[in-house]
């Protein structure tokens, strides 16, 4: 099991990889070098995830059907190859977009629709294959191994970046994007290589299940009273922890007079802290409840959020790094938990269709954090003058919605999902949503 583990991790990593040259760097260089319009620029990087709700589809559609005895594997090796080519192509929408608007939108639909359809293919089926080939004890390691390996990935991918675009020029920018491009392909395929089991008999009831929608599959997922909250919880909070994404880096360069080269390694320094967290989280879940731990890791963001916001009126970057450093912290007690409580809010045989609902909420929650944290941002500089007073303003938004989703945390209960899901099964349900 531990070799799958690491395969596994590689195929996390692989994805992970072709995500962070985008939000660690390429939106710096569109905000602050380029003066592009932060909305904007949210509304690019955002557009991946506008076609989420494929991924309830992809998961239950991957759940009864098969391409060459394999139900994840053909989507994850599509996925990860079009998220290599629009990580490859999007620095070109940043330089074009900045020459010709037009063409620049045209260039980033492309890009950024080829990076997002890749990572709603890939994300929800090796989820869903990391459910299958755990069981539920061993759930929590596979997820700590997995995310272990992404941000020691995430580490290493922004140190090197940073050293590859120093000094910056468009064309450093443009070859480091297409060298991490292709690491994350090369190490993705070794991750694929005999990692799913290939299944010879035919599903006997997956002709009578395909005639029910995806919709109607989301209406019975959201049908149990937690899975519904715990689904709203979910966006909430990753709106809070993944809105700030494509603003750190440019507030630490508005606020600090940060170089190119040094706002890169704030993704690094922001990973040693999660990795951190992550060791002490396996530590701590043989100890703690997960719910606990979710709660904790929550009050961890909502104090780094309020450190990196006083930074801005202080104006001193070791306020900022102490706030990373509680971020940092509180993300990665945060994942763990989370993602640990998410495949427990599973059902055997539609573990698919569930991940591609939780799938679906991580995409929706990257929409909305990125559109609002760039149009707050531009908004309060707008009316005020002062885009760091704008920054300021975002970082506080985003610490209120942690701190609701710390009160939303207490009415979530895992035992009475899976007594709710014994009742009744999800394509019974689904049918019911049909006749409806």
């Amino acid at each position: 099991m531990l070799r799958r583990r690491i395969q596994l991790g590689l195929v996390h990593v692989a994805v992970t990889m072709t995500l962070v040259p985008i939000n660690s760097t390429l939106n710096r260089v569109m905000i602050k070098e380029l003066a592009i319009s932060a909305t904007l620029v949210a509304l690019m990087a955002s557009l991946p995830y506008l076609i989420s709700p494929i991924q309830v589809y992809i998961g239950s559609h991957s759940d009864r059907n098969r391409f060459f005895g394999l139900r994840r594997t053909p989507y994850i090796l599509l996925g990860l190859v079009l998220c290599v080519g629009g990580v490859s192509l999007s620095p070109y929408v940043a330089f074009v977009l900045a020459e010709n608007f037009w063409l620049g939108i045209l260039v980033g639909i492309v890009a950024f629709g080829a990076w997002g359809m890749g990572y709603n293919l890939a994300a929800v089926s090796y989820l869903s294959l990391a459910t299958e080939l755990s069981d539920k004890e061993g759930r929590g390691r596979t997820i700590a191994v997995m995310w272990f390996m992404m941000i020691v990935s995430i580490i290493l991918t922004s140190v090197t970046l940073s050293r590859m675009v120093d000094p910056y020029t468009p064309q450093a920018l443009m070859t480091s994007f297409q060298w991490i491009g292709g690491a994350a392909l090369a190490l993705g395929l070794i991750g694929l290589l005999w990692l799913e089991k290939r299944e010879i008999q035919a599903d006997a009831d997956a002709e009578t299940e395909s005639r029910y929608s995806w919709l109607h599959m989301t209406r019975a997922v959201m049908s149990n009273p937690q899975a519904y909250r715990f689904f709203w919880y979910l966006i909430l909070l990753l709106v809070a922890i993944l809105g700030q994404d494509i603003l750190l880096e440019p507030f630490a360069g508005e606020a600090f007079d940060m170089s190119v080269t040094e706002t890169t390694r704030i993704t690094s320094i922001w990973g040693v802290f999660v990795l951190v967290a992550l060791l002490l989280t396996g530590w701590l879940e043989t100890r703690f409840d997960k719910r606990t731990l979710a709660a904790w890791g929550g009050w961890a963001v909502l104090f780094g959020f309020l450190m990196i916001a006083i930074s801005g009126f202080t104006l001193r970057s070791g306020v900022f790094y102490t706030g990373l450093m509680f971020l940092g912290l509180g993300t990665g007690v945060s994942t763990v938990s989370n993602l640990s409580l998410m495949l427990d809010m599973t059902v055997d045989g539609q573990v698919g269709l569930f991940i591609g609902a939780w799938g679906m909420a991580n995409a929706i929650s990257r929409l909305i954090g990125s559109i609002l944290g760039g149009a707050v941002r531009d908004v309060v500089r707008q009316v005020t003058g002062d885009s760091i007073l704008g920054y300021i303003v975002v970082f506080a938004v985003m610490g209120v919605m942690v701190f609701v989703t710390l009160i939303m945390l207490r009415n979530i209960d895992v035992r009475a999902f899976r007594k709710r899901a014994d009742e009744t099964s999800v394509v019974e349900r689904a049918a019911l949503a049909g006749d409806a």
